[in-house]
């Protein structure tokens, strides 16, 4: 759901480690060098090292885990393993730290700053993401500072190979966990490539999101179009629960945190107009039904829009440590839907509180965290690139740098929606700036200011889309 920012990617990795195969193909390079890396790793106090076959030419693959304190203030006490992704190409090219917000992906990516630097890149399982998750769980350690030493305590490790320049990269609630780990240790990386990440200072005051959606895009009729289409759902209520009922009755799909199947389908309903401009372009609109089209059609863009599934228990239990940072400490988008009243009736059930078990004890810091963060951006803000799509509903309550900001930037991508390639899709003067200060930052020629246009799959947050 729209409460819900966009999550990093996950798939189906390959199960066997395949060391030997590697290290037979990287004889061309140097088996030398491709043992002592191995090695290097499994050198590392509590870490765990598996090679996998890699699918990126000129990488090698590690899924790694490292062990961490559930609480980084008693290091003595209960510890948990958290996942890591390691793309190696060379221990003396620079290091992009992926992170990811959510589970880690599992398949090998390329994000934009790594191929911008041609470095290595690590993506970091956010703690509390299963099987990062300790047991039992402690959920108030599940909160920003936590993680942002999660990393400060993984990259002081891997530092004592990866001696050169590190970035630190990530989108949506990713790019979230970027800045919050610059902010408490400002020190560890030289440079961050922050993507579409919300900054919720004021929770109570959401009115950037209603003035988004009453001017998205340039062509009024695609607003009204997705408005209307919304507004469709609910009057066929009766139709679309019968269509959701027997895909939950084929999927085996469960409803004990939303409660009921009507309470599900309204909150994707509630979902689907931020959902369109979070995923889809202007253009995508000529894709849509008409309002009058049959109850089939109309329920089909629902589903793929929305994503239905996602409402069931089964496919909002992996992101519940999400919903509680929401509803403790990140806050969450509350936009009127004023357009969809008065058909609805569980409009109040837009919030977190409604995605967490209640036996998970939850109580909203007040945005001081949010608040902090934000104070410290626009005076402190150093070597930071924020970008941001103009379509993208997230970026309604986007970072701001102020007078105690240096050499950062905040770009925004013109009729981008919500994706970790922007730097791509700047203007061409903006986007030489934003190559030229990622590069300089990461220690590497300047070179042609240049970036080869890679596929969409290769995007993280449009290779498997996560909910909202």
């Amino acid at each position: 759901m729209a409460l819900l920012l966009a999550a990093g990617m996950t798939g189906a990795g390959v199960t066997a480690a395949q060391a030997g195969t590697t290290h037979a193909g990287a004889a061309q390079r140097g088996t030398v060098q491709a043992v002592d890396i191995l090695d290097q790793l499994r050198a590392i106090p509590g870490m765990q090292v598996t090679e996998k076959t890699s699918a990126l030419p000129g990488y090698r693959w590690f899924w790694l885990e490292y062990r961490q304190p559930v609480d980084h203030r008693k290091p003595r006490g209960p510890w948990f393993e958290q996942r890591i992704m390691l793309q190696h190409k060379a221990s003396d090219r620079p290091m992009v730290l992926y992170t990811s917000g959510y589970n880690t992906p599992e398949t090998m990516f390329t994000a934009e700053p790594t191929a911008l630097v041609g470095g290595n890149q690590i993506s970091v399982e956010y703690r509390y993401f299963t099987p990062s998750r300790p047991e039992p769980a402690d959920w108030s350690k599940d909160d920003i500072w936590q993680a942002a030493t999660d990393e400060h305590r993984l990259i002081g490790a891997l530092k004592t190979i990866y001696k050169g320049k590190w970035i630190s990269t990530g989108a949506s609630k990713g790019g979230m966990t970027a800045v919050y780990h610059k902010r408490f240790y400002p020190r560890d990386v030289d440079g961050s490539v922050v993507y579409v990440a919300p900054n919720d200072v004021n929770n109570n005051d959401d009115h950037a999101y209603d003035d988004f959606f009453k001017k998205v895009g340039t062509d009024p009729e695609c607003r009204a179009h997705v408005k209307g289409l919304a507004r469709e759902f609910l009057k066929r209520r009766p139709a679309m629960l019968k269509r959701f009922k027997a895909a939950a009755d084929e999927g085996g799909w469960t409803f004990n945190i939303l409660r009921t199947q009507d309470r599900a389908f309204e909150n994707s309903v509630m979902d689907y107009e931020w959902a369109f401009w979070q995923y889809s372009l202007q253009s995508d609109c000529a894709s849509l039904p008409a309002v009058n089209a049959s109850d089939d059609d109309i329920y089909q863009t629902l589903d793929t829009i929305s994503g239905l599934s996602f409402y069931s228990d089964q496919g909002l239990e992996p992101y519940i440590p999400y919903y509680y940072q929401a509803g403790t400490q990140l806050g969450w988008p509350t936009p009127q839907f004023k357009s969809l009243r008065p058909l609805l009736r569980y409009e109040s059930s837009y919030q977190p509180r409604t995605y967490v078990p209640r036996d998970v004890p939850m109580r909203f810091d007040r945005g001081k965290a949010m608040r902090d963060i934000d104070r410290w951006v626009r005076g402190n803000a150093n070597h930071m690139l924020f970008l941001y799509g103009s379509n993208d509903p997230w970026g309604s309550e986007p970072f701001r740098l102020g007078h105690g900001s240096r050499d950062s930037a905040v770009y925004v991508a013109p009729g981008m929606n919500h994706s970790a390639r922007l730097i791509d899709k700047l203007t061409a003067d903006e986007k030489a700036k934003a190559i030229a200060s990622l590069k300089r930052w990461a220690g590497v020629e300047a070179g042609t200011q240049s970036l080869k246009s890679a596929p969409a799959a290769d995007d993280p947050l449009q290779l498997q889309r996560p909910p909202l």
